[in-house]
């Protein structure tokens, strides 16, 4: 008895020491990660926010804009990009150290080339705008919006693949000092472009542009110069073309993915634009929809940490570091939404202050609080078992739990709750958070029930696969 005691001792001893570890290196990830993501999404914030004290209509003509091009353009790089957290972060964990540069040199190569038609569909915003139902006036004030975004395409992409390069071999302090040096630089360019040369809402279009390619020069020097990368920025070029095969196929379903998540948001943005009062619903869910966004990267960080320890570890072969990770980086998101959602409700009152002085619009950001509460609420679930899905290699899974609990669910409830039952912003709004929360019970059930040690072997042969096919 004694012997079991001292023994069942020795175990919880042990298992404290491995979850302290694992919660400092999750955090090391994690943390600055919060900073450098929302920095970046400051960009848009700011921007909008910038651009919501010319007028009402150039706030839902920007809104507009954005959520279109997020839908066409940036949706698909960034979920693009997340096939470079399995294939990356895997070839890291097993020391295949080449096989990362590989995978991000054919990564930019596939991003490039998608950039082209992204670039020519935005010149022709205002008349998609106008096919679905849009206001004319704000469809073509969109695309000026539109136009002026099109330089960013290019640097974002590069953006994104330096990310995850770098997270895949947890180098995170680069990009932290980059993203703060630019949020920096882009908040008085921004409101000079705006108000002092008169660009208008285009010059905060250019202004997130200028950003972005800053940020992707700052970090494309420090992957050049920098040791830490000596390993991996190496290219083979006989291996690009298998490499772009393999990269196409986690980076089609994870798109597919991430696109699905993102739309569902965007089309109910753009649903708010055939309600009674279109200027007003459309503002105010576009600025639930920006809240969310800033929060959503704070989870998302922990859904990058989750990711690339999971990845690390599996490609390592090591599956209980994996779940131990999975098991950190998920107590960290349920003390950050406490957090978070104490914070929102407590500021509700002055919310809509940040984006512009009419009494009504402040008015209607507080009624809607309690929804945004909630949707962060299981928001910050979703994204942490995402991240999980991206580091172990599911995102065809994902693709179809998306595809199900967004447009299944989520959409059809939004349409009911916000035309047939009148509830407007409101009932649009909720029908996602019923969308989410299907999304939760499924990702959950798929993590909890994978055997993690054929995922750990899965990701040992596909490494060592392509091992044996580079020697060849």
């Amino acid at each position: 008895m004694e012997e079991a005691l001292l023994v069942s001792t020795e175990q919880q001893q042990r298992w404290r020491v491995l979850f302290t570890k694992e919660v400092k290196r999750s955090c090391y990830i994690a943390l600055p990660m919060v900073v450098v993501l929302v920095s970046q999404n400051l960009l848009h914030v700011a921007s909008m926010s910038i651009v919501g004290h010319l007028g009402e209509l150039e706030l839902a003509a920007t809104s507009l804009a954005t959520s279109l091009t997020n839908v066409t353009g940036l949706s698909l790089l960034f979920g693009m990009t997340g096939a470079l957290e399995t294939l990356c972060g895997q070839a890291y964990g097993a020391k295949q150290y080449e096989r990362v540069g590989n995978y991000t040199y054919s990564a930019l190569i596939c991003l490039i080339l998608v950039c082209i038609p992204i670039s020519i569909l935005w010149t022709y915003v205002d008349k998609l705008l106008i096919l679905i139902g849009q206001d004319p006036l704000i469809s073509m004030e969109a695309r000026k919006f539109s136009i002026w975004l099109i330089p960013s395409l290019f640097p974002y992409a590069m953006l994104q693949l330096l990310t995850r390069y770098l997270l895949s071999q947890s180098i995170i302090l680069p990009m932290l000092w980059s993203s703060i040096v630019v949020l920096v630089f882009h908040v008085p360019v921004c409101w000079a472009l705006v108000f002092m040369l008169g660009f208008g809402a285009a010059g905060a279009a250019l202004a997130v542009g200028m950003s972005y390619t800053l940020n992707a020069i700052l970090l494309g020097i420090y992957v050049h110069h920098s040791k830490a990368c000596e390993k991996t920025r190496v290219m083979c070029p006989r291996d690009i073309f298998s490499s772009m095969r393999e990269f196409s196929r986690f980076a089609i379903p994870s798109a597919i993915m991430v696109c699905l998540e993102w739309w569902s948001y965007e089309i109910v943005v753009l649903l708010s634009g055939l309600l009674p009062n279109p200027q007003s619903e459309t503002s105010v869910l576009s600025i639930c929809l920006t809240m969310e966004i800033l929060h959503y990267y704070v989870p998302y960080s922990f859904g990058v940490a989750a990711s690339t320890r999971v990845s690390n570890e599996l490609g390592a072969g090591n599956p209980n570091a994996a779940k131990m990770a999975i098991l950190v980086v998920s107590a960290l998101g349920a003390l950050e939404v406490i957090i978070a959602v104490s914070i929102l409700f407590c500021s509700r009152s002055i919310l809509g202050y940040a984006f512009g002085n009419d009494k009504e619009l402040v008015d209607y950001v507080k009624d809607m609080n309690l929804l945004l509460c909630c949707s962060i609420v299981v928001d910050t679930t979703q994204t942490i078992l995402s991240g999980v899905a991206r580091g172990t290699g599911w995102q065809q899974i994902g693709a179809y739990i998306n595809l199900g609990s967004y447009y299944l669910v989520g959409i059809p409830m939004a349409l009911v709750l916000g035309f047939h039952l009148h509830l407007k912003g409101k009932g649009l709004w909720s029908g996602l958070i019923i969308g989410i929360f299907v999304q939760c019970i499924m990702l959950s059930l798929v993590t909890h029930f994978t055997n993690w040690k054929k995922q750990a072997i899965k990701a040992r042969e596909r490494m060592l696969e392509g091992a044996i096919v580079d020697d060849h």
